[in-house]
């Protein structure tokens, strides 16, 4: 099975800017969003949208402002999860009245929480994958660190070297993920080599010295039932803030063995969480 490709144009303070998305399954099955992480792609849920889709559902993996194969923005400081809310509302809009489900890893997750906690939110259920509304100092500083490098290869060997280092605290991939990874998080350069997807200015915002985020009042506006997410080592979604989520009702927080931040959601094992939570009777 091969994605579609799907473009749009959504209006952010300063201008028209194109969205980009990668589509699975057919045109009119019940609609499953997917909205990756900070540094990441649409395409990361290649593997998740494949099953889905299997089961009948319409799946879309946008790629965020500055990502992928969606433009970049003039202003820095508009690379903001407020924006990106935004954006997505753009393409929520397309479905028109439809219910949809949202599934986000990290940043992606974050996004999905302001869109569910807004009036008339369309989302029927949320997959919320290794974040919540409280993210540490010192997580935040971690990924500050390579953020803001401009990074560059001389070939795909050099590429994937790097991804492996980079999001070790994944797990435990193949050869196959780790590769499948690296081909969609790279662009060549016009010499030759390689540089990766995102634009640079997305580290903008972690140019200050990083402070605890909080931001309960968002989860608790949140009326959608929601599956949590945790990498059993993460050091972003640290255990007594899901345990503080498991306390909400309509939650269910399913720890996942063997990795940090984030559950890549490439096995089978974590695939099968997130479509059954989907399928699974109301």
């Amino acid at each position: 099975m091969s994605p579609r490709e799907g473009r749009l144009r959504w209006l952010s303070p300063v201008g028209f800017h194109r969205l980009a998305w990668t589509e699975w399954g057919p045109a009119d099955g019940a609609p499953v969003v997917c909205v990756h992480g900070l540094t990441r792609t649409g395409r990361d849920f290649d593997f998740l949208a494949a099953a889905l889709a299997e089961r009948g559902r319409r799946v879309l993996c946008p790629d965020m402002p500055g990502r992928g194969a969606s433009d970049g923005l003039p202003d820095p400081s508009l690379y903001r999860n407020d924006i990106y809310a935004g954006a997505c509302a753009h393409l929520l809009a397309t479905f028109g009245d439809r219910r949809i489900d949202w599934v986000g890893t990290s940043m992606g997750g974050i996004i999905g929480m302001i869109v569910a906690a807004m009036p008339n939110a369309p989302i029927r259920r949320l997959v919320i994958n290794d974040v919540g509304p409280s993210i540490p100092a010192a997580a935040l500083a971690r990924i500050g660190e390579y953020l803001g490098r401009v990074w560059s290869f001389p070939d795909l060997a050099a590429a994937e070297a790097h991804t492996r280092k980079a999001y070790a605290p994944f797990g435990a991939l193949t050869d196959a993920q780790w590769r499948h990874l690296t081909e969609t998080s790279v662009r060549p350069l016009a010499g030759g080599g390689f540089r990766l997807h995102y634009d640079p200015a997305i580290a903008e915002p972690f140019r200050t010295a990083p402070q605890d985020i909080e931001f309960w009042p968002v989860w608790e506006r949140i009326a959608a039932p929601t599956l949590v997410l945790r990498g059993e080592a993460s050091d972003l979604l640290l255990p007594e803030t899901a345990a503080r989520m498991a306390a909400k009702p309509g939650v269910r927080v399913q720890t996942v063995p063997g990795c940090g931040h984030a559950p890549a959601l490439l096995d089978a094992v974590q695939i099968g969480l997130v479509t059954d939570f989907l399928t699974e009777p109301a």
